[in-house]
């Protein structure tokens, strides 16, 4: 692999984007690749953007993304998938939890949810996978674990063993956690096959 793959992990605090981008970045990095990645937290935990960029190839010298280099975005909200726009490339992929997180203004009443977020990405000439991760993760009894959904629909596009993840889950997660986040991981895979 000559050129360097670009991806883009974006949503609101508290969907486990970081550990998303954290497990994904170590299968890479085991399946041979070199990898950089850098994170904004912003207002995280107060319900705010979080982005992870995390780059892979052969050689990779700067973690930084530039403006249409993106070449696969995970969103784990629906209204965020949009906030990256200008990051994509035009045929990017976007795969999008279908999930939707109103921000305050909306919240308070101020503004109104924008409708038709899945029409205007594919006017767009990107290729979009809507997941319902969160209903996913509501039957295996543990919604935190949205986040390896869509790391298991993600893995579909990169060049990794399934093994490879699942490794990585055991040595990143809790051990409590390993069967419903390896679950979850392969309920992701399923959705793409």
């Amino acid at each position: 692999m000559e050129r360097t793959n670009n991806i883009l992990f974006c949503g609101v605090g508290g969907q486990g984007i970081l550990l998303a981008s954290e497990v994904t970045s170590h299968a890479l990095i085991e399946a041979g690749y070199d990898v950089k990645k850098s994170e904004v937290h912003g207002m995280a935990q107060r319900g705010g953007a979080v982005e992870a960029f995390l780059r892979y190839g052969e050689r990779v010298y700067s973690p930084l993304v530039g403006l249409g280099s993106v070449d696969i975005e995970v969103s784990f909200e629906l209204l965020e998938s949009l906030r990256y726009l200008p990051y994509l490339r035009k045929d990017a992929t976007v795969v999008v939890n279908t999930q939707r997180i109103s921000p305050a203004t909306v919240a308070t009443g101020l503004e109104n949810y924008p409708e038709g977020i899945l029409d205007e990405l594919k006017s767009r000439g990107l290729k979009v996978y809507p997941v319902d991760a969160f209903s996913i993760a509501q039957e295996l009894g543990e919604v935190r674990a949205v986040n390896m959904i869509m790391v298991g629909v993600l893995s579909r596009f990169l060049p990794v063993e399934a093994d490879l993840f699942i490794d990585v889950i055991k040595q990143r997660v809790k051990k409590r956690f390993h069967e419903v986040n390896i679950e979850a991981f392969n309920r992701g895979r399923e959705i793409i096959e």
